[in-house]
């Protein structure tokens, strides 16, 4: 659970084909670490190879209420629409890294599979005979994949926004020598570094958050410790990288909002990977981070500020077009008041499923049995590679929540929110049993 949990989890590279599907990052301090349960035997569960909704839905009631005194289910089939199973579908619960659901359903829909982050350089003066007599403005964009290439290629598997390619487009504009210094631009966002479940400051399971977010908070790529301040360590990063390249600039780093006049003059810049990567970054190993880095991002684009109240309120408006409730505190899930019911999450997964980006969310799930959190659950069950899902482990609460696509053609989404959990060991049994049972429909 959330305060017993180790600090860090085991890495976990996947090697995928596509660029923009590269590699997901290294587990990051975490509450919802990957869990390891027993292999299942489909004998285990008391039916036959195939059974009906009518006798599985009460042996899924019973395993809802194992480990835990506030079970929340709903098992929807897609097709016909019709929920097969539920109990307490109703009741409000809490959402531990399920919330991450809404947060990134939430990006796909309102920023698009394809958007991309911009970190940029401008520079606040003319540029004569190699000198620059001002200023470079290292702009932060919100991007949070943005850091030194050894945190990129240990950390993202090499794709990522890289300090050193930016110091060596400034050196390709002709900036030989900088009478001035780098100064960081990190008003995207606001400058609280953490969520309510921390007072909003840097905490051991996320932080810090910036708008020009570095190394993903940490100093180095050790990640053994966070920055205290990630815009002027990306500043200062930008400067030492620039004198390993001959460019003649001091190392002392500002920190303040880019000028008008210099936007005219951009200088470098790079593109973050897509929305589809950012997304499954967050879900396959449930990145807080990245989560609520993202939350900030859409309270900039849509309501002109990047906090986290903003990218609450354009997530609750969002899932209020599609029809479903939510209560978000956070984007991550890490503060317990993050709040939704069993119906609602189903919900979401069924209308996601008719959108241009629910396979962008679909992609971005664990795979039972085979990666993400649930690289080692379910295994030699029938749930393994046919259902999809995502993790959620607070202290007191656990919850699973996905699609499974089963070997008869049948497709369910269902969602296990379990609350006053007692004891999680069984509660992670309980849930891979349920999604063992719902594979077989």
């Amino acid at each position: 659970m959330k305060h017993a949990l180790p600090a860090m989890a085991a890495a976990l590279l996947l090697t995928l084909a596509a660029p923009a599907q590269a590699s997901p990052p290294k587990p990051l301090p975490n509450p919802d670490r990957p869990a390891v349960t027993p292999m299942l035997q489909d004998s285990e569960a008391g039916t036959s190879a195939s059974a009906s909704a009518a006798r599985i839905c009460p042996a899924l009631r019973r395993l809802a209420r194992r480990g835990n005194r506030s079970p929340g289910l709903r098992v929807l089939n897609l097709k016909t629409g019709k929920s097969i199973c539920t109990l307490n579908s109703l009741a409000r619960r809490s959402l531990a890294s399920n919330n991450k659901l809404f947060t990134t359903s939430t990006a796909l829909a309102r920023l698009g599979r394809s958007h991309t982050f911009r970190t940029r350089v401008f520079s606040s003066g003319p540029i004569k005979n190699g000198t620059l007599d001002g200023n470079l403005f290292l702009k932060g964009g919100g991007d949070p994949s943005f850091g030194t290439s050894a945190f990129v290629d240990s950390y993202l598997a090499g794709v990522g926004t890289e300090v050193e390619k930016l110091a060596a487009q400034v050196k390709q504009a002709g900036i030989k020598r900088v009478t001035g210094r780098v100064v960081a631009d990190d008003t995207v966002f606001d400058r609280l570094r953490g969520v309510a479940d921390s007072g909003y400051a840097t905490s051991s399971w996320i932080g810090p958050l910036s708008g020009l977010s570095f190394n993903a908070g940490f100093t180095s790529a050790s990640m053994t410790r966070f920055s205290s301040d990630p815009a002027r360590l990306a500043a200062r990063s930008l400067a030492r990288a620039l004198r390993v390249r001959g460019v003649n600039i001091r190392l002392e780093s500002g920190l303040r909002q880019t000028p008008a006049r210099a936007m005219k003059n951009l200088v470098a810049r790079q593109v973050s990977p897509d929305m589809g990567w950012m997304v499954r970054i967050t879900n396959l190993n449930s990145v807080n981070f990245w989560a609520e880095m993202l939350l900030k991002d859409l309270g900039a684009t849509y309501l002109g500020s990047g906090t986290t109240a903003n990218g609450v309120k354009v997530v609750r408006r969002t899932m209020a077009s599609l029809g479903v409730n939510v209560w978000p505190i956070d984007g991550s899930g890490l503060t317990f008041g993050n709040r939704s019911t069993a119906h609602d999450v189903v919900k979401l997964l069924m209308r996601a499923r008719s959108q241009p980006w629910g396979k962008a969310l679909l992609d971005s799930l664990p795979t039972a049995a085979v990666d993400g959190t649930l690289a080692d659950r379910m295994r030699g069950s029938a749930a393994q590679r046919r259902c999809h899902a995502k993790t959620g482990t607070l202290t007191g609460v656990s919850a699973l929540s996905g699609y499974c696509f089963n070997e008869s053609g049948r497709q369910f989404a269902f969602s296990i929110l379990m609350n006053d959990v007692t004891n999680l060991y069984t509660a992670h049994l309980a849930q891979d049993r349920i999604a063992a049972l719902i594979a077989r429909l």
